[in-house]
């Protein structure tokens, strides 16, 4: 007889769930039909590699930010997986412009030129309003079926924002979600 224990299971479960989730990224809507999108999937060591990255970052925040870094942190390390994703911000088409405006700027070509000034922080900005949203739309799948499936999960700026720092994407902005399967959800009523 064959059997698997819970722990075994639900590692799978949340390893399977990220993929999954990493799928529904990809095959989400995109705005004038690019993809500029990427995923990753952090198991095991590189949970803690990340959380690190996360404690470092929060040396370098202000108070209010530091410890919710640090608590985050905590979160990574006890989750069974993150899915990271990532966008780049360059506007779509630049041969063909939109030249919409919503990203503050007269022109692409304006916008471009801002991005190649611009200075990296947490992420790299100036960004195209259609790359934000291809992102947006993105996570939000992604989470939407990681809860469809009884996966917790929260998006995080913090995992993004540390993973950046790390080089995991070549993205301009990266979310990241951690995954849990436990008797309680980790990620809220976090105080």
């Amino acid at each position: 007889m064959a059997q698997l224990k819970s722990i075994e299971v639900e590692k799978s479960a949340v390893t399977m769930a990220a993929a999954l989730m990493a799928a529904s990224a990809r095959t989400a809507p995109k705005g004038r039909a690019v993809d500029s999108t990427a995923s990753l999937v952090l198991v095991d060591d590189d949970l803690e590699k990340l959380a690190l990255a996360m404690e470092r970052k929060a040396a370098e925040k202000p108070d209010y930010l530091s410890s919710v870094y640090r608590r985050d942190a905590n979160n990574v390390r006890n989750s069974g997986c993150v899915l990271l994703l990532g966008v780049t911000g360059e506007p779509k088409k630049i041969e063909q412009p939109l030249d919409c405006g919503a990203c503050g700027f007269a022109s692409c070509e304006h916008l471009s030129k801002a991005r190649k000034k611009a200075k990296a922080r947490d992420f790299v900005g100036p960004v195209c309003i259609f790359q934000a949203m291809d992102l947006g739309i993105a996570l939000c799948s992604s989470a939407k079926l990681a809860a469809e499936l009884g996966i917790d999960n929260r998006m995080m700026y913090t995992v993004g924002a540390a993973a950046k720092s790390l080089g995991l994407l070549k993205s301009d902005i990266i979310i990241g979600i951690p995954l849990s399967v436990t008797g309680k959800n980790p990620y809220f009523g976090r105080g």
